[in-house]
């Protein structure tokens, strides 16, 4: 046993008081799957699981810039330069702590309008060689839109050349809401790229709610597709051979990802994604699988009522952490630096309308042990390990931050 999880008795009697920790008051009295977490504890089980919480490990906040509007998401040069986009449609750089006051050039036309705009940042793996980087963003107008997958060149002038689509949604939509735009690159240097369901009622696509195209193999919404570095098809995607399906999808059945994340140490995908009113998800997304919904969901509709009254079908695949209330889960990191030896594997899902993030720790093998609230004190967009070993942090404000989470010296 590692020192990690041998010090860890009493998360474990948590998590083993009835065989799983099953713990949701889900708006209708609903348990979840035996193999699912949920974020509120029912009244039979609340004494024996606050008594058994794990210590909380210390750190503090190091606010490292303000002034950032809307910022969505961040990567690193190899230089140590930051990279992040602005939803408004800008790309910044934060180098040794400043914010440079004139974004990068060369981006394409931005719909910011609703939840769109500027989304994900990504290198691609061998960027040393190719300077390439990966932008997400919403395209169109607020009647006719669509998420799209830029690359480009960085050259050392900050402007983006040789920009190239490489991907966009395969049907245009009305309204502002759900684009996804999470990105994960792959061992085998393909990219899995998270997309919405479109958005919620009453919007509509060919005569029925959109979000119904979340079970629909033809369409991109709803999904995650892979894709190789040029936007083109892996030949073992698992619908390549379905003429029924769009070749790029990798798993279907989502509502609005906003967390991606590949786990390199366990080689597992991890995702969050939003509910509607409560039933957001922590995933296990594998390959041609179902997520469900929306068929089957613990979220209600905002206007009352249930979406569906099944949680939980055979051959459809169940989340392992569902939060009700709604946390409303943004960005997805994985901790392996060593600044914080007891967070190590552990994942780190950022909150919005829980303005902090949660730590969701997670044994060897993969399995969900449990979690930790870890206030900010602003809406979190997105949460990554920095190549110091630290966890970075952006606010989704109009005077957005970028903080710094370290360890509390005593």
């Amino acid at each position: 046993m590692n020192n990690k999880h041998g010090q860890r008795s009493a998360k474990q009697l948590w998590c083993s008081l009835s065989g799983v920790l099953c713990a949701g008051l889900l708006g209708a009295c609903d348990r979840p799957p035996a193999n699912s977490i949920s974020s509120t504890p029912e009244p039979s089980t609340v004494a024996s699981a606050n008594s058994t919480k794990f210590k909380q490990t210390t750190f503090k906040q190091t606010t490292v810039v303000e002034g950032l509007e809307r910022p969505w998401s961040m990567a690193w040069l190899p230089d140590g330069t930051m990279l992040v986009t602005e939803k408004a449609g800008r790309l910044r750089l934060i180098r040794e702590g400043q914010l440079l006051p004139t974004p990068i050039a060369g981006l394409p036309e931005v719909m910011s309008s609703g939840q769109g705009g500027l989304m994900d940042v990504s290198l691609h793996p061998q960027f040393t060689q190719n300077q390439l980087i990966y932008l997400t963003y919403a395209h169109g107008q607020k009647n006719a839109n669509r998420t799209r997958l830029v690359r480009a060149k960085l050259n050392g002038d900050n402007t983006l050349r040789d920009l190239k689509v490489i991907f966009e949604v395969s049907q245009e939509k009305s309204d502002g809401q759900h684009f996804g735009s999470r990105m994960a690159w792959l061992p085998d240097g393909t990219l899995l790229l998270a997309i919405g369901d479109g958005g919620n009622p009453p919007v509509e696509l060919a005569g029925e709610l959109i979000r119904k195209q979340a079970q629909n193999l033809r369409s991109h919404l709803g999904k995650i597709v892979r894709l190789n570095p040029d936007g083109s098809v892996p030949p073992d995607n698992p619908f390549v051979n379905n003429k029924n399906a769009d070749p790029k999808v990798w798993s279907y059945g989502h509502r609005n990802i906003q967390g991606l994340v590949y786990d390199s140490a366990k080689k597992q995908v991890w995702a969050t994604e939003h509910g509607a009113r409560g039933g957001d998800e922590l995933n296990l997304p594998e390959a041609g699988k179902n997520y469900g919904w929306p068929i089957v969901t613990r979220s209600q509709e905002y206007f009352g009522g249930e979406i569906s009254e099944e949680r939980s079908r055979v051959g459809l695949v169940d989340p392992k952490v569902v939060w009700t209330p709604a946390i409303a889960p943004s960005g997805l990191a994985i901790y392996n630096g060593d600044r914080f030896p007891a967070w190590q594997g552990d994942l780190f899902v950022g909150g919005l309308v829980g303005k902090g993030i949660r730590r969701i720790d997670l044994d060897d093998a993969g399995n969900v042990q449990g979690q930790e609230e870890m206030p900010i004190g602003q809406r979190v967009r997105d949460v990554r390990q920095g190549p110091d070993g630290l966890l970075y942090v952006l606010t989704d404000e109009s005077n957005g931050r970028l903080v710094r989470l370290e360890p509390r010296e005593f």
